[in-house]
């Protein structure tokens, strides 16, 4: 019963310090003795459970009756043949699974809610889950609570706490709180903070009482488990084209059957035929082989710093025109450094590297606001909070009045935490026998709650023509791209309640501080500009600093493309849609303003993608097609809401990933076609066989043997091609266009159709070479074991060399490198080799009835076998010159 004890019996129970936490060596005992902080899911599946799930489809069902028949009528070799490529077949999906279960798990790792704590004496940002009994925990807006803690500390604190009491009405924090009824409810707990809910204001310190299982809502959940097994629209789709192609297989199959019946075959070969064919032609490994390229390629997109939470954010990347950007840390280095200090007709250049510099009295007082009216903390050049108070506080260090000493010496006692509508942050310090109020913030709002000014130590009446100075002195430093801070002081003899502290106060000055351009960002915007993708600029900053970063970076030409949230608060919604494509910069823009920008660019169908890094992006980030959360400077709320997550809060980042996106969801639509073609190529060569009652070119064994090689390791390689290099000098991809689109749908049907004529055409040559036609009688069975011999090399080999076509759609194998995919050409070299094994060992001829080729054969199938890939290269040269015909025009 934490919340009936004081936070010194707490601090004592757990035998930790406050100021200083707990010791790291005593830190990993705990985690030794009390296990990770994370509560328990569901258990995986086993590797036996995902086999026996690969097994549980219609057609394998068929295909296992169909065994078992070929064992009663003693065709032994035909029933292993069949089991074998059944499990086979589950074996790899088995495979495709695992590795896309692993994928996911390495990414629901990196996404896992950082803790900021207190040990050794130092504030460091550690994992939640390794968060042990006694660990101080300092909290802020926009954090989730890592464990049950027992407030120590609490400034206007407030907690959302609905995940457990039900109640959506943020509920008020105070450390100094004592319960002494046993059976005070979780809601009335004043004095704690429960894992899992949301500080949504103000900021405290906790000491953990309860990690993982122990904890309220460990007690209550049972599961916790994330349903990432949800298909993504591009898998629902195929799931739905792999179905209709399915029916339609199936309606073949059965027509064969028919056709076959009054053709007086075999029925039972024809019915294993069928059954095999329909097993070939459905694409079923579809879904499969689209989530490991998915998974595969998000665990390759955060390699480079772009964490994807939700896989139809890969879709969604492709499309992408629009990117709206931070300034502050993404297209800027995020190291804020105070250039310029001004008090009332004095301003002083700061030098960036030199320390131990004097200042004059009202500098002093000015630097003393600055640092203690922040929570950013600078030691041994090590710094956590956000960068603009880091800045402040580094000044402080420069000038010898370090954030220790001062906030020792002035302890503070309340606070009104920054909010983003007041543009203010404001503390009481107690000072020697009364109190003082510090406030920082826009220089325009302090100014309008401003009374007085500092003027060589003294408080003065604040004139309207002092204020103009101050604001022309900003206005300058706007104009040479500094962002510009003011801070105020107001003393008082007693303790003043938050809403009070902002009134009456005495202006004592304004610094300018500037964030540099990251240097890759320039190269970034121009790579998305070509690409047809619009950089926007969004920031809270002025509209002159703003204008000057997006000029240098090459978003924006002039003033006139800029608005800012003051202006854009006076235009109707419909002149503000019909007016958005004409600005590149909004300026001091609340979070608010963000959703009215995004649903404003969608309006007109455009795909946005939005950042964003505070409590209240979370609106604008769920609205954006692509929210994109600042991992670094991110609050757990924004990450939560987004969908794609910066390691590194970078704008190249996003172009990166955009690019990668762009190539994920081509390489996709390459591994479809090609295994749309490879089927249909099977489906064409059985069908007409039967149809025209020609001698049917490939047995049932054969057929699920080649559908086995061919629709796994080439369409997998194909699904992790590394890309074209030039995807981002095309225009994003239209979300509305059809997956067929611009040809693609008739390629897979040529292709299919070339594929499924060359093997006839070479079970038509493997006849005739001993002297039979098609429409011969009374075949001898050893010519038809080398004729469906040499179709069985060709249909397998046509497919294995079509998937090196299948690279792009428009360049040749050479123009992108033949051996740039090693994958596609180890898994063609693994198919050919099979195709030889199953021919030249006795004992698998035998039973796939085949038989050794000579080299003569063996010239003549391999170069039925290249047709399809030099037709393929041919019409690209034809596809190439037509492109560049139009490009002229």
């Amino acid at each position: 019963m934490w919340f009936s004890k004081s936070q010194e019996e707490a601090i004592a129970e757990f035998n930790t310090k406050q100021v200083s936490g707990l010791t790291l060596q005593e830190a990993q005992a705990r985690l030794a003795k009390y296990g990770e902080n994370k509560l328990k899911g569901k258990p995986k599946k086993g590797l036996i459970a995902l086999f026996f799930a690969q097994l549980q489809d219609m057609l394998i069902y068929v295909l296992l009756g169909a065994a078992v028949i070929t064992v009663y009528i003693g065709e032994y070799v035909d029933a292993v043949i069949i089991l074998l490529v059944v499990i086979l077949n589950a074996v790899i999906g088995v495979v495709q699974e695992y590795k896309a279960e692993k994928a996911i798990e390495a990414l629901q790792e990196m996404t896992t809610p950082r803790s900021l704590v207190r040990r050794d004496g130092e504030v460091k940002e550690i994992h939640s889950e390794e968060l042990v009994p006694g660990d101080i925990v300092i909290l802020d807006a926009g954090r989730y609570v890592p464990a049950d803690l027992r407030l120590i500390e609490s400034a206007n604190l407030k907690i959302e706490e609905s995940s457990l009491t039900g109640e959506s009405v943020p509920s008020e924090k105070n450390a100094a709180d004592l319960h002494e009824d046993p059976k005070t409810p979780i809601g009335d707990k004043t004095n704690m903070a429960f894992m899992s809910t949301l500080v949504t204001y103000g900021r405290g310190e906790g000491v953990v009482v309860a990690t993982a299982m122990d904890t309220e809502i460990g007690r209550i959940a049972t599961i916790l488990d994330e349903d990432i097994e949800e298909m993504t629209p591009l898998q629902k789709r195929l799931d739905e084209l792999g179905k209709a192609l399915g029916f339609l297989a199936i309606g073949i199959c059965v027509l064969i059957f028919v056709i076959a019946l009054f053709q007086n075959r075999d029925l039972f070969e024809m019915f294993i035929t069928a059954i095999s064919l329909a097993v070939a032609a459905i694409p079923e490994g579809l879904p499969a082989i689209v989530a490991i390229v998915l998974a595969l390629g998000v665990t390759r997109m955060s390699k480079i710093n772009a964490i994807v939470k939700k896989l139809p954010a890969v879709e969604s990347l492709g499309s992408v025109n629009i990117i709206c950007s931070d300034k502050t840390g993404t297209l800027t280095q995020n190291k804020m450094t105070v250039v310029k200090l001004y008090t009332l007709g004095n301003e002083k250049d700061v030098p960036t590297e030199v320390t131990d510099l004097e200042a004059s009295p009202d500098e002093q007082e000015l630097i003393k606001s600055f640092v203690l009216c922040s929570d950013a903390t600078y030691e041994n050049g090590e710094s956590t909070g956000d960068p603009t108070e880091v800045a402040l506080v580094v000044l402080g260090e420069k000038y010898n009045l370090g954030r220790k000493t001062l906030h020792a010496g002035y302890k503070r006692v309340s606070e009104n935490p920054f909010d983003s509508d007041r543009k203010l942050m404001s503390t009481l310090n107690r000072e020697e026998h009364a109190f003082r109020v510090h406030t920082k913030g826009a220089i325009d709002n302090i100014l309008m709650l401003s009374k007085y000014a500092l003027v060589n130590g003294q408080a003065v009446p604040l004139t309207e023509e002092m204020k103009a100075t101050y604001l022309k002195i900003a206005e300058k430093m706007s104009d040479n791209a500094l962002r510009v801070l003011g801070t105020a002081f107001k003393n008082t003899d007693t303790v003043v309640s938050p809403a009070e502290m902002e009134r009456d106060l005495t202006v004592v000055g304004l610094v300018g501080m500037i964030d540099p351009p990251r240097l890759e960002v320039k190269d970034s915007i121009a790579e998305a500009k070509n690409a047809g993708i619009t950089p926007v600029m969004i920031t809270g900053d002025h509209k002159n600093t703003a204008v000057a970063i997006a000029k240098e970076l090459g978003i924006a030409t002039s003033l006139e493309q800029s608005i800012t949230g003051a202006e854009l608060d006076e235009l109707t919604e419909e002149e503000f849609v019909s007016r958005i494509s004409q600005y590149r910069v909004f300026a001091r823009v609340s979070p608010e303003h963000k959703v009215k920008i995004v649903k404003a660019y969608q309006a007109h169908g455009n795909v946005v993608s939005m950042t964003g890094d505070g409590v209240n992006d979370a609106p604008s980030l769920k609205n954006a097609d692509i929210g994109v959360a600042m991992g670094i400077t991110g609050t757990d709320v924004s990450k939560g809401a987004s969908d794609m997550i910066l390691t590194d809060d970078n704008f190249t980042t996003i172009v990166h990933a955009i690019e990668e996106g762009r190539n994920i969801y081509n390489n996709i639509k390459k591994s479809v076609i090609f295994l749309l073609s490879c089927n249909l190529g099977e489906v064409i060569a059985i069908f007409f066989s039967v149809l025209f009652y020609w001698p049917v070119p490939l047995m049932a064994t054969q057929l699920l043997w080649i559908n086995l090689i061919t629709d796994t390791l080439p369409a997998i390689a194909l699904g992790v091609d590394p890309g074209d290099k030039d995807v981002m000098k095309k225009k994003p991809r239209n979300p509305k266009e059809g997956f067929f689109a611009k040809g693609a749908g008739f390629r897979a049907v040529l292709g299919g159709t070339l594929i499924g004529a060359l093997t006839l055409a070479a079970f038509y040559f493997g006849l005739r070479e001993y002297g039979y036609s098609l429409s011969s009688k009374n075949i001898p069975e050893a010519v038809l074991t080398y004729a469906r011999t040499m179709a069985f090399v060709v249909l397998a080999g046509s497919q294995l060399f079509f998937s090196l076509a299948m690279r792009h759609s428009t360049k040749s194998i050479f123009q992108i490198g033949l051996f740039s995919n090693r994958f596609l050409i180890l898994a063609i070299i693994i198919g050919f080799m099979l195709q030889l094994m199953v021919i030249s060992v006795p004992f698998l001829a035998s039973a796939f009835k085949v038989q050794m080729l000579s080299a003569a054969d063996w010239g003549l199938v391999l170069l039925f076998s290249l047709v399809p890939l030099i037709l393929k290269e041919l019409s690209k040269l034809f596809m190439r010159d037509a492109e560049a015909e139009h490009i002229e025009k």
